[in-house]
C-alpha cells in the first residue's frame, strides 16, 4: 500500500518520512507500535486490496474498507503558535527530533550516493518540527545539534546549520515560507560532501593544499547533484553553492562579493562556520560558543555585518553552553537565555574557584532584578576539563563530550 499521510503527529512515529510504499512487514509493526492510529492510504498507488478483504496481522483479522475516493484529502490545521517553555522542557523533545533528523539527513546523502535523485519532501516534516522547536525554545535544538560523533558530524552539522537559519530567519524577521526555505537550504547546504574522498572528509588533520582544492568543489558538486531534482528549491540550490562565499569576494567557488551574494547565501555562511568552529572534531576541540562569537566578529570582509549582528541576537552574547566566571567566583556553565538582556543569561554554577571545589550546582538568572551576581569573564574549558560539562547545561546524562 502507498502511505499518503500519518494521523497524528510526526513526533509520534518512527520513520521520517510520511509519504511511502509499504514494503516491508517490520514498518507495519512499527506503526502498529506507534502511537499513531490512523492513516491515510493513496489507493490510486501500490498494490491496494479489493473492497471488504482481509488482512491477517498476527492471531486477528481485520476487515479493510476501502474509501470511494482514491485521495481523501483534509484541509491541513490552522497554524499554531507553540508557546515558550523552559530549556529544560524542550531538551528531551529536541534530542528526538534531532535522532530524526539525523536519519533524514543520512537517507538524502546515501541517495546522492547512488546517483539517485534526492528526495527531498520528507524533510519539510523536518523543518516544520525544528521550527516550531526554535519557537518554543532556541537554544535547545541548536545546542544539542553542536554536539557530534566523528562518525555523525557531516549529518549533525546539516540539522545544526537548518536549526540555526530558522532562527536566524526568524531574528530577522523573514515570514514563514522565507523561514521554511532557511531551514530546508541548511539541511541540504553540504550535500556535495557525498562526492568528497572519504579519506579526504575524515582525515584526522590538516589538509594539504591539493586536499583543500578537493573539498573546495563540494559546493559545485552539490548544486550539480540537487539540480538532478526538480523538487529542490532556487533558495536551497543559491545556499549549496554560495555558502562559502565571503563578502570581500575572496570565498569560492565564484569570488563573489558583498553586494552580489544573497542574504539566504550571507545567513548560510555564518551559521556554517559557527557550527563548525564550535563542534567537536578528530584533529581539534570546539571552541567555546562565546569566545567562538568573539572571534568571529573579528573576521573582517568575511560575514555581512548586519547578518552576523542578528546572528548574535539569535544566539545571545553568551549562547547556550558556554562556560563563564561569575563575580563571586564561581564558574558557570550558561543554560539559557534571557529574554530581558543578551549579556544576562541563566547560569548553572557549579565550581568555586575560592575553594577549588565543585559545589552544588545552582541555577541564576542573572536578568533578575534581584540577582547580585554577574559574569566577569569567559572560561576556556579545554583549562578547566569538565568531562561533564555538556550534561550540565543539558540535562540530559546520555550527551557526548
Amino acid at each position: 500500500m502507498h502511505l499518503k499521510e500519518f494521523c497524528g503527529a510526526w513526533i509520534d512515529h518512527p520513520f521520517w518520512r510520511t509519504e511511502f510504499v509499504l514494503k516491508d512487514p517490520k514498518d507495519i509493526e512499527l506503526i502498529l507500535a506507534s502511537g499513531v492510529k490512523e492513516v491515510m492510504i493513496d489507493c490510486s498507488k501500490g498494490l491496494d486490496v479489493s473492497l471488504g478483504a482481509m488482512i491477517d496481522i498476527g492471531q486477528e483479522a481485520f476487515s479493510v474498507p476501502v474509501a470511494k475516493q482514491s485521495i481523501i484529502e483534509q484541509s491541513p490545521p490552522a497554524p499554531s503558535h507553540p508557546i515558550t517553555v523552559p530549556a529544560s522542557q524542550e531538551l528531551e523533545r529536541a534530542a528526538l527530533i534531532c535522532q530524526r533528523s539525523k536519519a533524514a539527513v543520512v537517507s538524502m546523502f546515501q541517495e546522492a550516493r547512488m546517483g539517485r535523485a534526492v528526495d527531498v519532501g520528507g524533510a519539510l516534516q523536518l523543518v516544520e518540527d525544528i521550527s516550531a522547536s526554535i519557537a518554543r525554545n532556541p537554544g535547545a535544538i541548536i545546542s544539542l545539534a553542536r554536539l557530534k560523533t566523528a562518525d555523525d558530524y557531516t549529518y549533525m552539522h546539516s540539522v545544526a546549520v537548518c536549526a540555526m537559519m530558522v532562527a536566524l530567519a526568524k531574528q530577522m524577521g523573514l515570514d514563514d515560507t522565507q523561514t521554511r526555505l532557511c531551514g530546508m537550504a541548511g539541511l541540504l547546504h553540504d550535500m556535495g560532501k557525498v562526492a568528497m574522498p572519504t579519506k579526504v572528509l575524515n582525515k584526522p588533520g590538516k589538509l594539504t593544499d591539493a586536499e583543500f582544492d578537493v573539498m573546495r568543489s563540494h559546493p559545485a558538486e552539490g548544486y550539480k547533484i540537487l539540480t538532478a531534482s526538480s523538487a529542490v528549491d532556487a533558495v536551497s540550490l543559491d545556499v549549496v553553492l554560495h555558502h562559502h562565499e565571503k563578502i570581500d569576494g575572496s570565498g569560492y567557488p565564484e569570488g563573489l562579493n558583498g553586494e552580489n551574494i544573497s542574504l539566504y547565501a550571507k545567513m548560510a555562511a555564518v551559521c556554517d562556520v559557527y557550527d563548525a568552529i564550535t563542534s567537536n572534531r578528530p584533529y581539534k576541540s570546539g571552541w567555546d560558543p562565546a569566545e567562538s562569537l568573539r572571534r568571529m566578529a573579528e573576521w573582517a570582509g568575511h560575514f555581512d555585518p548586519k547578518v552576523f549582528q542578528a546572528f548574535v541576537k539569535s544566539m545571545g552574547i553568551y549562547p547556550v553552553g558556554s562556560l563563564v566566571r561569575l563575580k563571586s567566583g564561581r564558574i558557570g556553565v550558561v543554560i539559557e537565555q534571557s529574554p530581558k538582556s543578551l549579556t544576562m543569561p541563566v547560569i548553572k554554577a557549579f565550581f568555586s574557584t575560592k575553594s577549588n571545589m565543585r559545589i552544588v550546582p545552582s541555577v541564576i538568572d542573572l536578568s533578575h532584578p534581584s540577582t547580585q551576581e554577574k559574569i566577569v569573564n569567559r572560561e576556556d574549558p579545554a583549562q578547566w576539563n569538565f568531562l561533564d560539562l555538556n550534561a550540565l547545561w543539558s540535562g540530559l546524562r546520555h550527551v557526548s563530550r
